[in-house]
C-alpha cells in the first residue's frame, strides 16, 4: 500500500496537468497528451538509450503510462537497438517472422530534475506550437471583418492589439495619420490579412483601408446592412477626406439620405470613428461619366471625354472651378480617380480649346504630308474624325466616300496613298530598327511591328533572349499617372517598354512565350508549363 498512493497520486497529478493546459490554452486535450507522451519518449531515451525507437503511451482517462521499445525482426542484427534476430523476437511474440515490428516492453522511469526540465521545455514547444495553429485557424478566414481589441503596446510606431486569443498589428502605414493611441485603449480596426510564419500568424490590422470606411457604414447604416443600399466603390485619403459611392437597390430609399442619417447622425458616427474625418458620400451610376461629375462634386463640370483605350478621363470645368475640382494638393480628384478607377485629366475650357486646336492642325498637316493632299481636304478628314492613317487606310471605302464632297473614287485614292504611306513609314523603321541591331528574328513574333522594334531596340532589347528574359510588365504595362491637371506625353518613360502601343497583358504574355520558344529555351512539354503558370498570375 504504501508503494500504490505515489503512483496513484503521479497518474492523477498527469490528468490534472493535462487538463489545466487544455482549459488554459483553449486547445485540444488530445494534443497535450500527445506533447506529453513525447516528452516521457524523449526522458526515457536518455535513460534506455538514444539510439532506441521508443514510444509511450498515456491514459487520458486513468493516466497510466506504458512504455516501450519497437524493434524489427531479421535474420542477421546489423543495430542491436532496433532489431533482433527471430529467437529473441520468439520471447517477446510468439509467432514473429522476419520482416515483423514487435514492442518490446520497458519498465517505467523515474524523472530526475533534468529530465523533467526538459520534459516540460517539449511540452511547451508543442502546446505553444497548438496555440499558434489554433489562432491561425481562427483567424485565416476571417478577413475584412471589423474587431474589436486594447491596445496591448505601442513599437516603433506600430500598435500591437490584444484581440483576447490573439494579436494583431496596425502597422505605422495602416494607421489614422496624427491619431493618438495610448496603451490600454479600446480600437475598432479591419482584419486585413493573416500570414502563417514560423513565430506564429501574423494578423495585421488596418484602420486606413478603404474597406475599414465601408464596414463602418454597414455597421451604421441597416439598409447597407440588409443589402437594400451597396457601397459599390470607396476610396480614402485617411485622417482627411473620403468619398463613397453607393447605390438603392430599391427606387424608394434615397441611398445617399440613408447614410446621412437624420441630421446626419449615421455619418457622423462613422466621422468620429475615423477621426473628424469627412465623407463625401456620391450617388453611383453605371454611365461613367456621370459617376465621373458626381466624384468631382462640389465642383460643377462642363465636359466629359472619355478615352477608354487609354483608360483617361479628360474632365472640362469653367476657369473658376478649376481649383475646386483639383482640390487641396490635388486630393479632390485624386479622390475621384481612384473611386472611378480611371486617370482623370483636369482643363479648363480654355486648355480644352487650345488642346482641340493643336490636335486638329497637328493631325492635318499629317495627312497633308503624307497622303499629298491639300489642306481642305485634310481639315475635312479631321474634321470627320480621322486621327492617324491606319484609319483612313483600313475603315470601309464608304464612310470616306459619305463625306460631303468625297466619292468613292477620291475615296479609294485616298485609302491607296494612306497604305503607300504606311509602307514607307514602315520601311523606314524596318532600316532604323536593322540599324539598331535588332535582329529580324524579332519580326516574326506576334503582335510586333516594326516601330514596336525601334522602341525595342532603343531600350536594348535586340536578340530573342533579350525579349524572352522580360517581364510581361516590363514589356506592355501601362504607366500609372497620378490625376493632375497637366496631359501626361505618351512617350514619358514609365511602365512597361511597349506601353504606348497599348498591348494587353495577355498578348504581352505571348509575345515573351514566343520569344522563349524560338529561342529554344525549352521543349514543347516545358513551353505548356510555363504558359499554365503565365496564366495563373494573369
Amino acid at each position: 500500500m504504501a508503494t500504490a498512493a505515489p503512483a496513484t497520486a503521479n497518474k492523477a497529478e498527469l490528468i490534472a496537468i493535462a487538463d489545466s493546459v487544455a482549459k488554459e490554452k483553449l486547445i485540444d486535450r488530445e494534443i497535450v497528451i500527445e506533447a506529453m507522451e513525447d516528452a516521457i519518449a524523449r526522458s526515457a531515451r536518455t535513460r534506455y538509450g538514444s539510439e532506441m525507437e521508443i514510444r509511450a503511451k498515456l491514459d487520458g482517462e486513468t493516466g497510466d503510462l506504458r512504455l516501450w521499445r519497437v524493434v524489427e525482426v531479421v535474420e542477421e542484427v546489423d543495430d542491436i537497438y532496433k532489431q533482433v534476430t527471430v529467437e529473441q523476437a520468439q520471447k517477446l511474440q510468439a509467432g514473429a517472422v522476419v520482416g515483423d515490428f514487435i514492442v518490446d516492453p520497458l519498465p517505467p522511469i523515474e524523472f530526475g530534475r533534468i529530465q523533467a526540465q526538459a520534459s516540460k521545455q517539449i511540452i511547451f514547444q508543442k502546446v505553444r506550437d497548438a496555440e499558434r495553429e489554433r489562432q491561425f485557424e481562427e483567424f485565416k478566414d476571417r478577413g475584412g471583418e471589423l474587431i474589436t481589441g486594447v491596445v496591448k503596446r505601442v513599437e516603433f510606431g506600430h500598435v500591437v492589439v490584444d484581440l483576447g486569443r490573439a494579436e494583431g498589428v496596425i502597422r505605422r502605414d495602416a494607421q489614422i495619420p496624427r491619431e493618438v493611441v495610448r496603451v490600454g485603449d479600446r480600437i475598432r480596426s479591419l482584419i486585413l490579412k493573416v500570414v502563417r510564419e514560423v513565430r506564429g500568424p501574423q494578423i495585421f490590422l488596418s484602420r486606413a483601408h478603404p474597406d475599414f470606411m465601408k464596414k463602418l457604414f454597414a455597421q451604421e447604416v441597416p439598409e447597407i446592412y440588409d443589402g437594400v443600399i451597396t457601397i459599390m466603390a470607396a476610396a480614402r485619403d485617411p485622417g482627411s477626406r473620403a468619398k463613397i459611392g453607393v447605390i438603392s437597390r430599391d427606387s424608394s430609399i434615397d441611398p445617399v439620405g440613408a447614410c446621412v442619417g437624420m441630421k446626419g447622425s449615421r455619418v457622423q458616427a462613422v466621422v468620429q470613428e475615423m477621426q473628424g474625418e469627412k465623407i463625401d458620400i456620391i450617388p453611383w451610376s453605371e454611365d461613367i461619366a456621370t459617376f465621373v461629375v458626381n466624384a468631382l462634386q462640389p465642383a460643377n463640370v462642363a465636359r466629359v471625354v472619355i478615352d477608354e483605350e487609354e483608360e483617361r478621363i479628360e474632365v472640362v470645368v469653367p476657369d473658376d472651378q478649376l481649383s475646386l475640382a483639383i482640390g487641396r494638393r490635388g486630393q479632390n480628384v485624386r479622390l475621384a480617380s481612384q473611386l472611378t478607377g480611371k486617370a482623370i485629366d483636369i482643363l479648363t475650357e480654355a486648355d480644352a480649346s487650345e488642346k482641340r486646336q493643336r490636335e486638329f492642325v497637328e493631325r492635318s498637316s499629317l495627312f497633308e504630308q503624307e497622303l499629298d493632299v491639300d489642306e481642305t481636304l485634310s481639315q475635312l478628314l479631321v474634321a470627320e474624325g480621322f486621327t492617324n492613317l491606319e484609319e483612313v487606310a483600313y475603315v470601309d471605302v464608304s464612310e470616306i466616300a459619305g463625306i460631303e464632297g468625297f466619292d468613292e473614287d477620291l475615296a479609294a485614292e485616298l485609302q491607296s496613298r494612306a497604305g503607300e504611306a504606311l509602307a514607307r513609314r514602315d520601311e523606314a523603321n524596318r532600316e532604323t530598327r536593322r540599324g539598331l541591331g535588332v535582329e529580324d528574328a524579332l519580326a516574326e513574333m506576334p503582335h510586333l511591328n516594326e516601330a514596336m522594334l525601334v522602341v525595342l531596340g532603343k531600350a536594348g532589347v535586340k536578340t530573342l533572349d533579350d525579349l524572352g528574359d522580360l517581364a510581361t510588365d516590363e514589356l506592355v504595362e501601362k504607366r500609372r499617372v497620378e490625376p493632375r491637371r497637366k496631359i501626361v506625353p505618351a512617350n514619358e518613360p514609365k511602365g512597361g517598354i511597349l506601353q504606348a502601343f497599348n498591348l494587353s497583358m495577355e498578348q504581352g504574355n505571348e509575345i515573351i512565350m514566343a520569344a522563349r520558344q524560338a529561342a529554344g529555351w525549352f521543349g514543347d512539354d516545358d513551353a505548356n508549363k510555363e504558359d499554365a503558370v503565365a496564366d495563373s498570375t494573369q
